[in-house]
């Protein structure tokens, strides 16, 4: 595995890690985004906004007005305003660990945090081990749970298991949606074991849904590549937005695929950590017509 310093065009400062088989690149200039994600040479899946547009209006808590700009990030759950919204512009630290970096944000003034990302790629396998820790900085407790949002590029594909497990009379399976999410929307498939979501550019609109997703992976098909998500849920755990482990959203830009940890109260000097784990591959997406076409595609794949 290889380290090294580069200038992306449209990101600044960036740290780039590469095995042969899979490539990432950090940015440190600000954030710290996981901004590009491909096997060795091949397109970058995930999304890139390089004009930095803003997301919502600049809010008086703070100096400047949040940039998505794209790739990964770690943000708090649940969604409130202003606290998620905190203009993460500034240059990153970055200290080197075991087969990888570690990337810190400064604290966040007004939220009392302090965000950082461990980012460790296997030696000779397409693997990547991404670590989320929120610190609390401040003088009081704070509640919170860790999310990892992965956002992909146009053209994305989807594939979210759904709970099976046999619960006799009882229900085992729980569907959030949001209010501006149509459950008819042609983007949303419904299957006995999955649920498909397809990125599609001529959206005007944009959808999401939580579930207690307990078999801890998600797979995107983009570009001739398949990125697996892999985490680990605590069944029963205290979950945010009504018990979701995972999240996924998409409009006319990007998809997002997104973890979530436990709601917990940070006492000052506290921190709480929230893993996930990458695989990429050389993959393309077949027509999926049926349950068994996605059951017989994801068995390709050895850790599902």
């Amino acid at each position: 595995m290889k380290i090294t310093k580069v200038t992306h065009k449209d990101f600044g400062k960036c740290v780039k890690m590469e095995n042969g088989l899979v490539e990432l690149l950090v940015t440190v200039d600000f954030g710290p985004r996981i901004i590009h994600c491909s096997r060795a040479g091949k397109e970058n899946i995930f999304y890139e906004d390089p004009q930095k547009k803003p997301l919502g209006d600049k809010l008086d808590a703070y100096d400047d007005v949040l940039r998505l700009c794209g790739g990964h990030r770690l943000w708090i759950s649940p969604e409130v305003m202003p606290r998620c919204y905190y203009p993460d512009k500034y240059p990153v630290e970055t200290e080197e660990v075991e087969n990888g970096m570690r990337f810190i944000a400064p604290a966040e003034k007004v939220n009392n945090i302090r965000k950082s990302i461990t980012v460790k790629m296997a030696d000779d396998e397409p693997l990547i081990l991404v670590e989320h820790q929120i610190e609390n900085v401040g003088h009081f407790d704070i509640e919170l749970a860790p999310w990892g949002i992965t956002m992909f590029a146009q053209g994305a594909t989807e594939i979210v298991p759904i709970m099976n497990a046999e619960a006799g009379y009882l229900p085992n399976r729980q569907l959030t949606l949001w209010s501006y999410t149509d459950i008819s929307d042609p983007r949303l498939k419904y299957f006995k074991d999955f649920i498909t979501l397809s990125q599609d550019p001529s959206a005007a609109t944009a959808l999401k849904i939580g579930l207690n997703n307990e078999s801890g992976w998600a797979a995107v098909f983009n570009k001739g590549q398949a990125f697996l998500k892999f985490f680990e849920p605590n069944e029963g755990g205290n979950y945010p937005d009504g018990g979701c482990t995972f999240e996924t959203y998409t409009n006319g830009s990007m998809l997002e695929s997104e973890t979530l940890g436990e709601m917990v109260l940070l006492e000052p000097g506290e921190f709480v950590s929230h893993a996930e784990e990458w695989e990429v591959y050389e993959a393309e997406l077949p027509q999926i017509t049926d349950n068994e076409s996605i059951r017989k595609l994801m068995t390709q794949f050895t850790n599902i």
